[in-house]
């Protein structure tokens, strides 16, 4: 049986979500259904609202609603440290942490020839320009530990060198929890590499 063309429509866009197949968009239709009108449409303004508000801060490039970002705006962050990270999702799970109180600078992806990103299409200019402009001692390469993010990594290492005093890549390994049996070689190769003195 064929599903009223509204409700296809709305199962086929929820099917474009990142990890969502037809199926479980298929139970969000229904639920959305399920719902009373109020909430649904609260629902659909919240995500409008969103679209038109939400911005790209103009120094590091997090999310913002506003030109500077809240971490950006603030006066307790260590304005000579700067953390580059892939994307928004790794500068907020370092802010959950809540131990890093320097600044970031998102690049929004990995350089990756095979998917055509390259390093003209991240934000590596503007962190170039901010080296020029901010009194910065120490960049954090904090890019995910995936062959893309290791040779983003490796790129920047080596286009930063001389232009700042200190580069740092933050530790990879075995998570604390974690057996050794089930670690990849990569993985136990970087928590050799990231050994530390007791």
């Amino acid at each position: 049986m064929d599903y009223p063309k509204s409700l296809e429509r709305l199962i086929e866009e929820l099917a474009k979500l990142p990890g969502v197949g037809r199926k479980t968009a298929t139970k969000m239709a229904f639920n959305l259904i399920d719902m009373r009108k109020e909430e649904a449409v609260e629902i659909a303004r919240a995500i409008v609202d969103m679209k038109n508000k939400l911005g790209l801060c103009k120094r590091c490039h997090h999310l913002s609603e506003e030109a500077l970002c809240s971490i950006c705006q603030s006066d307790k962050r260590d304005t000579s440290l700067i953390c580059v990270v892939d994307t928004p999702r790794d500068l907020l799970a370092i802010e959950r942490a809540r131990e890093y109180r320097g600044l970031y600078h998102v690049l929004h992806g990995r350089i990756s020839p095979l998917e055509g990103v390259r390093p003209k299409d991240l934000f590596i200019e503007d962190l170039l320009e901010r080296l020029e402009n901010e009194k910065i001692e120490e960049i954090i390469l904090a890019n995910s530990p995936t062959l893309e993010g290791e040779s983003t990594a490796i790129y920047l290492s080596k286009l930063l060198d001389g232009k700042v005093d200190k580069i740092t890549r933050i530790a990879h390994g075995v998570p604390i929890g974690g057996d050794l049996e089930f670690a990849d070689e990569v993985t136990l190769l970087k928590a050799m590499e990231g050994r530390k003195v007791l």
